[in-house]
C-alpha cells in the first residue's frame, strides 16, 4: 500500500468540504482516501505544506501543450493541418511530443491536467486530448482520448486558406463546410444504424466521418474556437440545429452577449488573458469577462491558450480575473472543479474528495493574490513529482 499525508495546510477542496483549516490530505494508492484534521494515516509518508495552500491539481482546459514544441519552430510545429480544411480524423495523441520541457514547468507550477490538441487554422481542425502532464509516453499520460473535436469560427480559418483563395475564404464558407460535415456525419450514422450490423449495408468506411459520428452521437463534444460575439452565436445556433454539445472557447466577446449564452446553456473557457490584442477579433478583450459571464449564470473555466502563455501562468491570470470582480472562490473554480466539469472528467479531477485522483498542488501563499507565491509541491496520482521542499517528505 502506497500512502502519503499532506499535513499543515490551508485546504481548499473546491468540494462539499469547502475549506479545511490547518488540515490534511490523506492519499492511498493514488487516490484521495481521506480529508480533515488528526487523521489516522499510519506510517505514511508525510508531506508538510507548511501552511501554504493545498489545492486540487490545476487544470489548463484548452492549451497546445506537446503539439507547438518549445523553441523548435517549424519542425516542432504541429498544431495546424492546413493541406485540408477538414480534418476531423486528426488525433491530437498522433501529434504531442511527450517530453518537452513545458511539461515539467507544468509540473513546477501546479498544472496536473491539461487539455491540448490542433489549433484553430482549420474549420474542423481534429481531436483534443485530455492528460496528466507527468509521464514519458501518451499511453502514460492520457486521461480521455478523444476528449473533443476542435472547430474554429472566425478569423483564423480565413486567414489560412482565404488568403490562398481556398475554401473558406468567409465566415460563411467557413459555416457552410462545419453544418455539411455534420450533416454528412450523422447521414453516415443513421445508415450504420439502419444497416443492423449487416455488412452489405453498411456504408464505405470514412475515416472523417467515423470521427465527426462521435460528435453526432452526442460522445463528445465540439470545442469551439470562437472569439467574436457573432461568431460564438453561429456556433451555438449550429450546436442547437444539429443538438450537439459545445464549448465555448476563448469567448473574447462574450461577456457581450452573457445572458444569449447562459440560455444556450453552453459552458465558456475563456483565454488567453492580459496579453496585447494582436488581431482584430481581440479588440474587445475584457478582464472583467469571467465576472460577467458567472453573475450571468455561465459556467467559466480560464485558459492559456499556451503558446500563448506558459502553463504557470493559470493563477496570474485567474488573478487578474478575480481583481477585475470575480468571486475569489469562483476564481478557484475556474482552474479546478470548473475546468474538470467541462472537460467531463468531473468524477476524476477538479475537487479533493475521496475516490478522486491524488492530484494536489501545494502554494506557499494564495496563489491568485499574491504574485510572489511559488508552488512549493506537486502530487499526481498519489506521487510526489515536484517538492520544493525536499527535506519536508520523509
Amino acid at each position: 500500500m502506497n500512502e502519503l499525508l499532506i499535513t499543515n495546510g490551508k485546504i481548499l477542496t473546491m468540494g462539499p468540504q469547502g475549506t479545511v483549516e490547518n488540515g490534511q490530505v490523506l492519499i492511498r494508492d493514488g487516490k484521495i482516501a481521506a480529508v480533515g484534521q488528526s487523521l489516522d494515516a499510519g506510517d505514511a509518508k508525510v508531506l508538510d505544506a507548511r501552511g501554504g495552500y493545498v489545492l486540487p491539481g490545476l487544470i489548463d482546459a484548452h492549451c497546445h501543450i506537446g503539439i507547438y514544441e518549445t523553441a523548435i519552430g517549424f519542425p516542432g510545429d504541429d498544431g495546424n493541418e492546413t493541406s485540408d480544411p477538414v480534418t476531423p480524423q486528426i488525433r491530437a495523441i498522433d501529434g504531442i511530443y511527450p517530453l518537452d520541457p513545458e511539461y515539467g514547468v507544468a509540473v513546477r507550477g501546479g498544472v496536473t491536467t491539461v487539455a491540448t490538441g490542433p489549433g484553430s487554422s482549420n474549420p474542423i481542425a481534429g481531436q483534443f486530448v485530455a492528460m496528466k502532464t507527468w509521464g514519458n509516453t501518451m499511453e502514460k499520460m492520457v486521461l480521455k482520448a478523444p476528449l473533443a473535436m476542435k472547430m474554429a469560427f472566425g478569423e483564423n480559418p480565413k486567414n489560412s486558406f482565404g488568403r490562398a483563395n481556398r475554401q473558406p475564404v468567409t465566415r460563411m464558407a467557413t459555416s457552410s463546410l462545419i453544418r455539411e460535415s455534420l450533416y454528412r456525419a450523422k447521414e453516415y450514422a443513421d445508415k450504420k444504424d439502419r444497416s443492423q450490423g449487416d455488412p452489405a449495408k453498411m456504408p464505405a468506411l470514412d475515416l472523417k466521418l467515423e470521427a465527426l459520428e462521435m460528435v453526432v452521437r452526442g460522445q463528445i463534444p465540439i470545442k469551439a474556437h470562437c472569439h467574436r460575439a457573432d461568431d460564438i452565436m453561429t456556433a451555438i445556433r449550429i450546436a442547437k440545429e444539429l443538438g450537439l454539445a459545445l464549448t465555448l472557447d476563448h469567448c473574447t466577446e462574450g461577456y457581450l452577449i452573457a445572458d444569449d449564452i447562459a440560455a444556450s446553456g453552453c459552458p465558456a473557457i475563456l483565454g488567453p488573458l492580459g496579453g496585447f490584442p494582436q488581431k482584430p477579433e481581440v479588440a474587445l478583450q475584457s478582464l472583467e469577462a469571467a465576472s460577467i459571464l458567472h453573475k450571468a449564470g455561465v459556467k467559466v473555466a480560464i485558459m492559456t491558450d499556451l503558446p500563448a502563455n506558459h502553463l504557470w501562468y493559470l493563477p496570474i491570470a485567474v488573478g487578474m480575473c478575480v481583481g477585475a470582480g470575480l468571486d475569489e472562490m469562483e476564481g478557484f473554480r475556474t482552474i479546478t472543479s470548473n475546468a474538470a466539469e467541462i472537460l467531463g472528467l468531473g468524477d476524476r479531477l477538479g475537487t479533493l474528495e475521496p475516490g478522486k485522483d491524488a492530484d494536489v498542488a501545494i502554494f506557499d501563499g494564495n496563489p491568485i493574490r499574491d504574485l510572489w507565491c511559488h508552488c512549493a509541491a506537486t502530487v499526481i496520482d498519489g506521487q510526489v513529482r515536484y517538492n520544493k521542499f525536499e527535506e519536508s517528505c520523509k
